[in-house]
C-alpha cells in the first residue's frame, strides 16, 4: 500500500493532435516513459467542455470526435514529474488531480477507516479477457461487490493504459486480452474491508485504489447534498468538486434518457462540462447487476456521468443533478484539490494541490 499517492485525470477529445500525432497516443506515451503504475484510456459517449461544443455517439455527425478520459495513478513525486509534460500536451481540455490510496501485489487493509458519513471509491485493475474460474474477472468481481453490500461497481473497458509499469493497448490482429478494465465501486468501510481479502483471493496480480467519497442520493431518495466547501484554502489555491451520477442507460427522466436529460440540462445551464462514459457490466442502488458480458453495447448497461467544477457551481450543478435523479441514480460527491483546464478563452486553475480546511 502507498498512501501517498496521486491520481491523475484528463479529458480531452479522440480527434485532438499534437505535432501530427493524437493526444490520446502521446498521453500515454508519457506514462509509458515515466512507467506509472497503472493507467487507463477510456472511450465516453458523450460530452462537453468549456467551448461547450456537443461531442456524443449518438448522432453519426457528432461521433467523430468522442470525448476521451486518460487516468493514471501512481506515487505522488512520479505524477509530479510527468505534470509538466501534460498540461504542455494539453491545449484545449480538463486536467484533474486527486488524492487516492494505492494498492498493488497484495490488497491489504487500510490502517484508518474512512469516517461515518463518507464511502469509499473502490477501483480495481484487471485485464480485459482475465478470467477467475473461467469467468471473465470484471463479472466475478462486481457480483461479489453486489453480494457484499456496495452501493454500486460499474466496469469500464479501456483501449490502451498500463498495468504494474507496462504498456497494454488494443491493437488490430490481437486478442488484447492484457487490455486494462477498471471496476469503479462504491461502499462503505466495512463493506471494503470484507471485500479487500476476498478479491485478494480471487485474483492473480491485483491493482486497486481507495478514494474517499460522499453519497449524495440514492434511487431517488436525498441522503446528504455535498460536502459545502470554500473557493479557495489558505493558501490562496483554488478547491474544486466533482459530482459523479451512476445510472443505467435504460434508465429515463420525463421519458428521455437519464444520462442524455443531464447532459442536455447542464450545457443549456452554463456548466463548463460532463462526460458520460458507458460501462458494460454493473448496477447501482438496490439494482442487481446488469450489462453485456461479451463486450457488446447494449442498453442495459451502466453509465457514469462526471461534473467538475468549484464548489459555488458544483450547488447549481446539483440542482440539476437533483431534479433529473429524481427516482433512479446513485449520485456521489468528490473533492478535487486540483484543475487545469485550457480553452480558447484561456486557462483556469493550476495543478498544484490544494488543501480545504478540516
Amino acid at each position: 500500500m502507498n498512501d501517498d499517492c496521486l491520481k491523475l485525470t484528463v479529458y480531452f477529445g479522440e480527434s485532438d493532435r499534437v505535432d501530427h500525432h493524437l493526444l490520446s497516443d502521446a498521453l500515454v506515451d508519457v506514462f509509458e516513459a515515466q512507467r506509472v503504475h497503472v493507467a487507463m484510456l477510456v472511450r465516453a459517449v458523450e460530452g462537453f467542455g468549456l467551448e461547450q461544443a456537443l461531442r456524443t455517439d449518438r448522432f453519426l455527425s457528432l461521433s467523430e470526435d468522442l470525448p476521451l478520459v486518460a487516468v493514471a495513478v501512481d506515487e505522488r513525486a512520479r505524477i509530479e514529474a510527468l505534470l509538466p509534460r501534460v498540461t504542455e500536451l494539453v491545449t484545449g481540455g480538463l486536467v484533474t488531480l486527486e488524492r487516492a490510496r494505492l494498492l498493488h501485489d497484495a490488497l491489504g487493509l487500510p490502517d484508518t477507516p474512512d469516517p461515518a458519513d463518507e464511502t469509499t471509491k473502490l477501483s480495481i485493475y484487471l485485464g480485459r479477457d482475465e478470467k477467475v474460474r473461467g469467468r471473465p474477472a470484471f463479472v466475478a468481481v462486481v457480483e461479489l461487490l453486489h453480494a457484499l453490500g456496495f452501493a454500486g461497481a460499474t466496469a469500464l473497458l479501456g483501449v490502451d493504459g498500463m498495468a504494474h509499469r507496462a504498456r497494454r493497448r488494443a491493437r488490430f490482429l490481437s486478442g488484447n486480452d492484457a487490455v486494462p478494465l477498471m471496476v469503479v465501486a462504491l461502499g462503505g468501510a466495512d463493506a471494503v474491508q470484507r471485500a479487500l481479502p476476498e478479491l485478494d483471493r480471487l485474483l492473480t496480480e491485483p491493482i486497486a485504489t481507495l478514494e474517499r467519497v460522499r453519497v449524495c442520493k440514492r434511487d431517488g431518495t436525498l441522503l446528504a447534498p455535498p460536502t459545502h466547501l470554500p473557493e479557495r484554502d489558505d493558501a490562496g489555491l483554488g478547491i474544486w468538486q466533482k459530482l459523479t451520477v451512476h445510472a443505467a442507460e435504460h434508465a429515463r427522466h420525463r421519458g428521455r434518457p437519464l444520462h442524455v436529460e443531464l447532459i442536455r440540462q447542464l450545457r443549456a445551464a452554463g456548466a463548463g462540462g460532463a462526460t458520460t462514459l458507458r460501462g458494460v457490466y454493473g448496477f447501482s442502488g438496490g439494482h442487481k447487476p446488469h450489462g453485456d458480458r461479451l463486450f457488446r453495447v447494449r442498453r442495459r448497461v451502466p453509465v457514469m456521468t462526471t461534473i467538475v467544477d468549484g464548489p459555488e457551481r458544483i450547488r447549481r450543478w446539483f440542482e440539476i443533478v437533483d431534479r433529473v435523479t429524481d427516482e433512479t441514480g446513485l449520485v456521489t460527491s468528490e473533492l478535487v484539490p486540483a484543475y487545469h483546464a485550457v480553452a480558447s478563452g484561456g486557462r483556469v486553475g493550476g495543478v498544484r494541490l490544494a488543501r480545504p480546511p478540516r
